[in-house]
Order: C-alpha cells, then sequence, then structure tokens
C-alpha cells in the first residue's frame, strides 16, 4: 500500500484534543493577576490594619475588665470610655468593611468578560480548542473560589477584632452590622458579588456601566437581605417578660391592654402621661435612661399593660450563618449557570 492509497482517517480524528483544565487555570493567572494583586493588596492593607488596632482594642479591654473592684466608680468609668471611644472606631470599621464584597464583585467580577466583549479580544479566546463555554465557567469559578477563599481568612481576623465587644455585651452575635462581616456569610457574599459582576459584565458588554450595575445590585440585595430576611431565617421566640436575654436581637416590641394591642401613637401618649406622673423632672441622661427602662415598664405592668417581646436569641448564630450561606451559594451558583449559558448561547 502506497501513501496515495493509504484510506484518510476518520473526521473525528482531525479534531483537536480537548485543552486541559489545568492549562485554563494557568491562562486565568496570567489575565487577572493584577486584579489578584489588588485584592490581595486590599484585603493585607486592612488586615495590617485590623491586627494593630485590634491588639490596641484587646489591651484596653482587658485592662478594663480586670479592674477591681469591678463595681466602683473607676472600672465603670474605664468600661465606659472603652466602649465609646473605641467602639466608636469599631463601629465606623464595621460600616466601611460592607463595601469590600462590593468592590471585589465590581472590580473583579465585572471585568472577567466585559472586557473580553468590549475590546472584541472574545472573538479570538473563544475559538480556541478549550471552547468558549468551558472557557467561561473555568474563568469565574477560579477567580471566585480564589476571592471567597481570600474573604473568608479575612473574615477570622475581622471576628477576633471585635471580640471584645462581644464579651463586654456591647455587641450581641446577631449585630445586623456586624452579622455579614463574620463566619461564612462574608465569604458567601464576596462570592455572590463576584457572581453578580460577572453576569452584569455579560449582559452589558462593557466595564465601567458593568462596574455600576454591579454596585446598585449587590446594595439592593443587601439592604433587602439585612431589612427584610435575616429575621425571618427562623421564627422568633416571644416573651411576655421585661428581661429580655443580653445576647438577643429583638426583632420588634410592642404592649397590650387587656389583650388589645396599642398602636404606635397610642403608646407614645401612654408613655408621655405616665412620664409626667412618675418622673415630672429629669436633669440628666442616667435619669432618663431610668425612667424609660425601668420605672416607666415597671408602672404600666402594675397597672395592668403588658409588653410583649419579639426576639432571635444569639445562641442562632451559627444557624443563621449557615442558612444565609446556603442560598448565597445557591445564588452565585445559580448566576454562574446563567452567565455561563449567555455565553454559549448569546455571545458568539
Amino acid at each position: 500500500m502506497t501513501a496515495r492509497t493509504i484510506p484518510a482517517r476518520p473526521e473525528q480524528d482531525a479534531r483537536p484534543r480537548p485543552v486541559p483544565w489545568r492549562r485554563m487555570a494557568w491562562v486565568t493567572w496570567r489575565q487577572h493577576r493584577i486584579a489578584l494583586a489588588g485584592l490581595a493588596t486590599l484585603l493585607g492593607a486592612l488586615a495590617v490594619y485590623l491586627w494593630f488596632t485590634g491588639l490596641q482594642i484587646h489591651h484596653a479591654y482587658a485592662a478594663a475588665a480586670a479592674c477591681h473592684p469591678a463595681s466602683s466608680a473607676a472600672c465603670q468609668n474605664a468600661l465606659i470610655t472603652f466602649d465609646t471611644t473605641d467602639g466608636n472606631t469599631a463601629e465606623t470599621i464595621a460600616t466601611l468593611l460592607q463595601v469590600v464584597p462590593a468592590l471585589i464583585g465590581a472590580f473583579i467580577g465585572a471585568p472577567v468578560l466585559a472586557r473580553e466583549l468590549e475590546t472584541g479580544t472574545f472573538r479570538y479566546a473563544w475559538t480556541l480548542a478549550f471552547g468558549r463555554w468551558r472557557w467561561t465557567l473555568a474563568k469565574l469559578t477560579l477567580l471566585a473560589v480564589v476571592a471567597a477563599a481570600a474573604a473568608g481568612l479575612f473574615s477570622l481576623l475581622v471576628s477576633w477584632y471585635f471580640q471584645p465587644f462581644f464579651a463586654d455585651g456591647s455587641r450581641i452575635p446577631l449585630d445586623p452590622t456586624l452579622f455579614d462581616l463574620r463566619g461564612s456569610a462574608f465569604a458567601a457574599w464576596t462570592l455572590t458579588a463576584f457572581a453578580i459582576g460577572g453576569l452584569a459584565g455579560m449582559l452589558i458588554r462593557r466595564v465601567v456601566p458593568a462596574i455600576a450595575a454591579t454596585l446598585a445590585v449587590y446594595a439592593g440585595l443587601a439592604i433587602a437581605t439585612a431589612l427584610y430576611l435575616q429575621q425571618h431565617y427562623m421564627a422568633p421566640l416571644l416573651t411576655g417578660k421585661l428581661n429580655v436575654p443580653a445576647a438577643a436581637w429583638i426583632v420588634s416590641q410592642w404592649w397590650t391592654r387587656g389583650g388589645i394591642r396599642l398602636s404606635q401613637s397610642a403608646t407614645n401618649d401612654v408613655f408621655q402621661s405616665v412620664i409626667e406622673k412618675i418622673a415630672p423632672v429629669v436633669h440628666s441622661r442616667a435619669q432618663k435612661v431610668q425612667v424609660f427602662t425601668a420605672d416607666v415598664p415597671q408602672y404600666l405592668y402594675q397597672h395592668g399593660y403588658q409588653q410583649w417581646t419579639s426576639y432571635q436569641p444569639g445562641s442562632r448564630f451559627w444557624p443563621f450563618q449557615w442558612i444565609e450561606g446556603g442560598w448565597l451559594l445557591a445564588l452565585s451558583a445559580l448566576l454562574i449557570a446563567a452567565t455561563v449559558w449567555l455565553v454559549r448561547r448569546r455571545a458568539a
């Protein structure tokens, strides 16, 4: 048999072999190493700041907690100073940290596909042997895992930083301003922000508008979750006692008389009339706190009123974390799947 009579190979034998997935990891690193370096710089700088300021906060709390006798004026003033001075700083830091997942999603997630589509380089990248849907899935998955893992490690430092405020009772485990910064929630929100950015980049196909859309959608989702979802992850407990557990997250409170619930305006009128009867002159802030937290409720109880409190106990911190992390993980997977589907169907 000569070379001219050798039968041609079947058509499928002429197809190039698929590029191994590990090659895509290298390509992803080469293309996005600047963005990943920015992520490392952002979280690294925040970690260094939290570490040094956290050491000062831990030392200040240890000194205040070691003061004896604890009931003395000097010891009470030390705790008050710790809560006001260091507490205000910690509250500012907590507010700033809330935007970290949004920044990761906007500046790392959104440009992944938007830059390729805006510059037109997708026409070359998606015709390679790896395939455009495998190319998209590999890049989104690898970058999402890295971002979520980095956020998870960073959340451990955040939990350590705020530990003294939980110890002295000024913060509760389910504090809405801190809940999403600790445990699995911070990594889950970072993953969701990245997935939102990836989908926005695919739909809008321009980097700057995709960044803006990511920030807007993430902010709306985070606010809706804090206001309407978190308090309903589990059925709240109900008590008619005045003393609610110290670590409880109070969802709502209301007053009744004779089994009839009072409206907010009626409750305010009752409080005002009671204050005029039992405390016609209130000079200091401490007196106001005493009147509103002890004297007025006690007087109302003695005259047939009943206060009801709906609350979430602090022991539900980890169940709430797993619930929130679970639905955010499912949402992220759905968003990434939708992005891959759009790439496969519409980006040709």
